[in-house]
């Protein structure tokens, strides 16, 4: 007998099955998605601004395109910023703390996951970790006044052990070098606790038995660490760094704005507290519009950049 053909079931049958089967899911992922247009995606039509001239009364669509002396120059904004020596150092100073962030911030969570993946002791682990990410509930704020009170000169903590010591009083906050170590080491204390949770994750996930036949062929806890774990959370550690490159451009406001002061604005002025000045206090919109958008591109290129040659040296990426 002739073997019957089975009938495929059409895709859209499957999808109106899975759909009543996992309603529930489905409604949940609403409210995400709600969020995401609402906050992310209408706002997004104002990006226009920075081909525009603002004005406050008039709609969006309504405004003129940005001219110089009557003739239009819808770059005029761009060409405005780049002039602007305030933003020029921004943009410097943007990508140094970040690039210095990337660099002494990116290994501290996989060091420390490695370093808590080793202990023998589980209750002594868990108290460690839990020390380690309390620092990522505290607001920039917080922080800020705790470094303010441990480092001043005069009468803060560490400068008090250092005169006792027999060294000479540092000026953590005040002298500009030492801000930028300041800055990057509180970024590091805050976030690297928080950090090593998708490492440990991706450490749980790897194979026992592989550890098991290691120790077999006697190999020892740092080259169990560098043969097996590592290679193990390698791919989270590509996609994770491939996201941290995608920031390099950009940087929250209230780290920058709580920590710096009037006497290190030549490394403290960034492009989102150089936004907050121009485009909030000075209302310049269609500049300060410019500049966001300017940062966003240059933002999405290094992400592109550093996913494409994820793939080409062989790893996944994010997409």
């Amino acid at each position: 007998m002739a073997k019957e053909k089975l009938n495929p079931v059409p895709k859209k049958k499957i999808t109106k099955t899975y759909i009543k089967r996992y309603w529930q899911l489905y409604v949940l992922l609403l409210l995400p998605l709600i969020y995401l247009a609402v906050f992310k995606y209408l706002p997004m039509r104002y990006i226009v601004l920075a081909f525009k001239e603002y004005k406050l009364n008039t709609p969006l669509m309504q405004m003129p395109w940005a001219n110089v002396k009557g003739k239009t120059d819808v770059f005029k904004y761009f060409k405005t910023a780049f002039g602007n020596a305030d933003f020029r150092r921004a943009l410097w100073n943007t990508v140094k703390l970040n690039l210095l962030d990337l660099v002494m911030g990116f290994p501290a969570p996989i060091i420390f996951a490695l370093i808590l993946n080793e202990l023998p002791f589980k209750k002594f682990k868990k108290t460690v970790q839990t020390i380690a990410y309390m620092p990522h509930f505290l607001s920039w704020v917080i922080i800020a006044s705790l470094c303010t009170q441990l480092l001043a000169p005069t009468d803060g903590m560490i400068n008090s052990l250092i005169v006792k010591m027999g060294g000479e009083s540092i000026s953590f906050l005040d002298d500009s070098a030492h801000w930028v170590a300041t800055y990057v080491g509180a970024g590091v204390w805050q976030s690297f606790g928080w950090g090593s949770i998708i490492y440990l994750a991706a450490i749980a996930g790897i194979n026992p038995e592989l550890y098991e036949a290691a120790s077999v062929d006697g190999a020892g806890r740092f080259k169990k660490m560098w043969h097996i774990t590592l290679p193990g959370i390698k791919p989270t550690i590509v996609v994770l760094l491939i996201m941290n490159l995608g920031y390099i451009m950009g940087g929250g406001f209230e780290r920058p704005f709580a920590m710096k002061n009037n006497l290190v604005m030549d490394v403290a002025e960034v492009i989102s507290t150089f936004v907050y000045k121009v485009g909030i206090q000075q209302l310049k919109i269609s500049l300060t519009t410019a500049v966001g958008l300017f940062q966003s591109v240059v933002g999405l290129f290094f992400l592109l950049s550093a996913n494409a040659i994820s793939r080409k040296l062989g790893e996944r990426g994010i997409w």
